[in-house]
């Protein structure tokens, strides 16, 4: 049950809010259907005149064991010089400037071809008849202006800024460099007659806004399939684009793994001329040994000894060679600052740890390799690079010396297993010994040349293969419609423009208003009541009610009237002070039509003008004598004479300022001004008492305690919000006696009319009652 009541309050207050959204932005419609219709005459315009750009995808899958792709045993066995790739590493790899560069050359990118458009000009990869090359594209420096071209395919001659440059395919030293023009082989023959040029720009240039349209991603974190996608202004460029990608990152992995086999195969083959001389020597010395000596064949003892001992030389063989290789090893990471593709690591060694470093070895001078033709020197990733194969090189000398120690203590105890064999030599003929000791040698450097001829077998086939470390899964495909500029997206932008401009001018309009604009913000300055609000009206400046009339201006002064009683006015208590903040807030417009309002109930009401500095109220009620408040107050006069009966109205009488005083605010607290609201309080039924603005004079705080209430107007975008703070403050030290606030000059927001009703069909045209059914209906 409480869950339902919390969905249902929920969906009050959404209710609610929207509600509110409404209410505020709603009166300014006007506005909004403006900037609707200027934004939609500008997304048309926009997709209209826009350069349309097409999309290409391409998709490859880096072989990754660890993400179940890789080779089948026969192509791993011919691929010997495969290396572990990060998806991470080849999508840089891809977009890097040696692969880039490579697409910009292929293609002739250096000298982009385009046609004159009547509002943008466009692309000419297709549209042009020839392509242009350059013979020394390193050398092209920024970008150039436009040049113009024209050929003329029936006498098949070229144009350049009007100087005839001969015919298509032969190289031509032009003043922007030595260039030839050759047939496009992506020609399609346009409907009209064109003017075209070309612009030539340096390698890095083109390089950077083919970058600029790519976008590389991994399709997941557990797969090793790379997406490619690729914007530009025609689909055969994109398509051309990626695909030649994919062509130049094959071409260049290809090659560092040709690099390598080739370092390998002359590691190899140095070391089989080694090798090889030794054996050649060892097998003539055997053979001018038998020549002289006559040993032919070994006795039965002898070739026991050599079955034992031949197992013990092979072990040494094995030793030394293990320690040649890891000198070598040792010297040529001591020696060189990139060993990349010279140490293979299936050559000598055994250690499995060695081995493993030694490819770790590798595989970091080969990312090192590709870094450096992509990145800075003091790039973070090529420095963390640089220290990986540091620390790689210095755990292989670690190592090497720790086997190489443990390889010493072996050999050590094969020499003494064989000094005791050898002890067994002096019982053997001396010419056996001899042979035997020859033929030991030839056997450890035959086995020695049979293992680097496998080597290098195996390495000339890696060498040969074309074996990528990649598939290319999907060839570049652009998408028929152009991506760009997309309608609904445009239209969209256009909508959401619409709205948001006119919401964030009245939102910052309204909160950054230094005046009045709601009741909330009279409510949040002040503790005291509103007892109500009158709209505005251009009509209502200076203008009382007339008999009869019913307004929505009589309206709202009536429920004021009947809002009195809330101040405690009745028989006894008639005293009521009209006052503002300062001047042109509307007091003595409300004092005059609610003292009017009051008359027209059949109570005797009297209206008296005590703003004695600025007086208003005489513009009004017009054609009243000059002698008023100020004459009385000066005792030039009595009470009686000041009193004015206006005669538009019945039961209404007036009392002006009279003449105007140096010092009306030393007049008013002569207390005179006490026994003339006597006097009228005794006379008639309400007594509305006019003053000066209270921000500006005191008069107000001298009259309020005289009175038995105070209202002070507020002008809807024409009160200060300081000056209604301010007055809050002053109003606790020194309070007007029984205060309120009428909310004065309410403006509709917005473009909305002013001329709304409560629903009785009241307008500001609306008469025809008489005089005794208005006063009766009051």
């Amino acid at each position: 049950m409480n869950s339902k009541n919390k969905i249902v309050f929920n969906d009050n207050e959404d209710e609610v809010l929207i509600s509110k959204l409404f209410t505020k932005y709603f009166p300014y419609w006007p506005m909004f259907l403006i900037f609707i219709i200027l934004s939609g005459i500008g997304s048309y315009f926009i997709v209209k005149y826009s350069v349309p750009k097409y999309q290409a995808t391409a998709s490859i899958i880096i072989k990754d064991e660890k993400k179940g792709n890789e080779d089948s045993k026969l192509l791993e066995s011919l691929n010997m010089m495969n290396s572990k790739k990060i998806i991470e590493n080849e999508i840089e790899v891809l977009q890097s400037s040696p692969v880039i560069d490579m697409v910009v050359k292929k293609l002739f990118l250096y000298a982009p071809l385009y046609s004159d458009g009547e509002i943008f000009d466009y692309s000419a990869y297709v549209n042009s008849p020839l392509i242009i090359e350059c013979k020394n594209p390193g050398l092209i420096e920024g970008v150039s202006q436009k040049i113009y071209f024209k050929y003329d395919a029936a006498i098949n001659e070229v144009w350049i800024e009007n100087e005839n440059i001969g015919k298509p395919e032969n190289w031509v030293n032009t003043k922007y460099g030595i260039l030839r023009f050759i047939q496009n082989p992506r020609y399609i023959k346009s409907k009209e007659a064109q003017n075209y040029y070309f612009i030539l720009r340096s390698i890095h240039n083109s390089a950077a806004s083919i970058t600029d349209n790519l976008k590389i991603s991994s399709s997941n974190k557990l797969s090793s399939i790379i997406n490619l996608k690729y914007k530009d202004q025609t689909h055969r460029m994109c398509e051309d684009i990626l695909n030649a990608m994919l062509e130049s990152y094959n071409e260049l992995a290809i090659n560092e793994k040709n690099l390598m086999a080739k370092k390998t195969l002359s590691f190899i083959e140095d070391r089989l001329n080694i090798v090889g001389s030794d054996l050649e020597s060892i097998e003539n010395k055997i053979q001018q040994y038998k020549a002289a000596s006559g040993a032919v064949d070994i006795g039965t003892q002898g070739q026991l000894f050599l079955q034992n001992v031949s197992v013990n030389d092979q072990r040494l063989s094995e030793l030394n060679f293990q320690l040649s290789v890891m000198n070598q090893i040792e010297k040529k990471i001591s020696e060189q600052e990139n060993i990349s593709g010279a140490l293979p690591s299936s050559i000598g060694v055994v250690d499995p740890t060695l081995s493993q470093l030694l490819n770790s070895l590798g595989t970091a001078e080969l990312e090192k390799e590709k870094l450096k033709k992509t990145v800075a020197e003091n790039n973070p990733i090529l420095v963390s690079v640089s220290d990986q194969i540091n620390k790689i090189k210095q755990n292989i000398k670690n190592n090497i010396s720790s086997q190489r120690n443990s390889l010493e203590a072996s050999k050590n105890n094969l020499n003494e297993t064989n000094r005791n064999y050898n002890n067994l030599l002096h019982t053997i003929p001396g010419k056996e010994r001899e042979l035997l000791e020859i033929s030991r040698e030839q056997s450890i450097k035959s086995g020695i040349y049979s293992f680097l001829l496998q080597k290098r077998e195996e390495s000339e086939l890696s060498y040969a293969s074309t074996i990528s470390d990649n598939r290319v899964i999907n060839r570049a495909k652009a998408l028929e419609d152009p991506v760009s500029p997309n309608k609904m997206i445009v239209l969209s932008a256009a909508m959401l423009f619409a709205m948001i401009i006119p919401v964030s001018f009245i939102g910052a309009r309204e909160t950054f208003s230094t005046t009045v604009l709601y009741r909330k913000d009279i409510e949040s300055a002040t503790s005291i009541p509103i007892i109500g609000e009158i709209s505005y009206n251009r009509g209502n400046k200076n203008k009382a009610i007339e008999i009869g009339q019913r307004s929505l201006l009589s309206e709202e002064i009536r429920k004021i009237r009947h809002s009195l009683s809330y101040l405690g006015i009745d028989s006894d208590h008639k005293k009521i002070l009209i006052t503002s903040g300062i001047s042109g807030e509307g007091k003595s417009f409300f004092a005059a039509n609610l003292a009017i309002s009051c008359s027209m109930t059949g109570k005797k009401v009297v209206l008296v003008d005590l703003d004695l500095h600025n007086s208003s109220l005489t513009r009004i009620f017009s054609g009243v004598p000059n002698t008023g408040v100020s004459d009385y107050l000066s005792g030039q006069i009595m009470e009686d004479k000041i009193i004015n009966k206006v005669t538009k109205y019945d039961n209404l009488y007036f009392i002006p300022p009279g003449a105007i005083m140096e010092d009306p605010s030393e007049l008013i607290e002569n207390g005179r001004t006490e026994t003339l609201l006597e006097y009228l309080q005794n006379h008639f039924d309400i007594v509305i008492v006019d003053s000066a603005p209270i921000g500006l004079v005191t008069d107000a705080h001298v009259l309020s305690p005289m009175c038995d209430a105070t209202i002070y107007l507020v002008r809807h975008t024409y009160s200060p919000k300081n000056l209604l703070k301010r007055f809050d403050q002053n109003n606790e030290i020194t309070p007007l006696k029984n205060a309120a606030i009428i909310f004065n000059g309410v403006k509709n927001r917005g473009f909305t009319s002013n001329n709304y009703g409560y629903g009785y069909g009241y307008n500001s045209n609306y008469g025809g009652v008489r005089k005794k059914d208005s006063v009766r209906s009051i």
